[in-house]
């Protein structure tokens, strides 16, 4: 496969076109953005983790019926994907109160609910990402009823493989974002990432922080946290 023209640039990674139209390739970036692209930094390493430990989890949750963008890595930052076009929403599922939801409802963060939560934001940046419920969705024509039945019944499914599994290497997934994309004919699959960017991750026994609220709230050990949560991944899939 021929990696050819980039065709986009985000806030942590790079796509490229391939000799095959229906496959990207994936470059991940030690870029880092919070609060909307206002404070920015490098997480030395960032790109790697989070490329592997996608790759990683989409796997795992391909094994487990989840149908997923994932093809073939090809280095430490590199991956091939299937080529989608990416619903523009944003999809938070929430197991424990923490970061805008405790800052929105005036809560404490750490509160773990009887049952997760999901809500949507609209993927633009020019507006701050707003909430969005599934109607607004449909009168954008963001997706259809159907779309969104399936994004709602997959993130759920994500949630509930993704908190066995992070259990299982002492993290407790506190909350994360979704992305989906639609392929060539239209079927809904997982897409962007599965990494510290993008999920809130404690560790299980001392809530220490393993994720990107280190950069955000500048606690400091970024990059130790993010490796440390690739070598637990790694530890338990080598």
């Amino acid at each position: 496969m021929t990696k050819l023209e980039q065709i986009y640039e985000g806030k942590a990674k790079k796509v490229y076109r391939t000799d095959d139209p229906e496959r990207f390739i994936v470059e991940y970036k030690d870029d880092a953005t919070a609060f909307n692209g206002q404070k920015k930094g490098t997480i030395l390493g960032k790109g790697a983790v989070n490329n592997r430990m996608t790759n990683l989890l989409m796997q795992m949750l391909e094994e487990n019926g989840v149908p997923t963008h994932f093809v073939q890595e090809l280095s430490d930052r590199e991956t091939v994907v299937k080529k989608v076009t990416i619903v523009p929403l944003e999809v938070i599922i929430r197991n424990v109160s923490a970061g805008h939801f405790a800052q929105n409802y005036g809560v404490e963060e750490g509160i773990v609910f009887d049952e997760p939560t999901i809500e949507f934001s609209y993927k633009n940046d020019d507006l701050g990402d707003p909430l969005i419920n599934s109607y607004h969705a449909r009168a954008l024509k963001l997706a259809t009823r159907e779309e969104i039945d399936t994004i709602v019944r997959l993130a759920f499914r994500v949630n509930d493989l993704l908190k066995e599994f992070f259990l299982t290497v002492g993290i407790r997934l506190v909350d994360f974002k979704l992305e989906f994309g639609r392929t060539s004919d239209g079927t809904i699959i997982l897409a962007d990432e599965i990494s510290p960017d993008t999920c809130r991750l404690w560790d299980k026994d001392t809530n220490e922080k393993l994720d990107k609220d280190r950069f955000r709230r500048d606690l400091g050990q970024v990059e130790d946290a993010y490796q440390e949560v690739m070598r637990r991944l790694t530890g338990k899939t080598s």
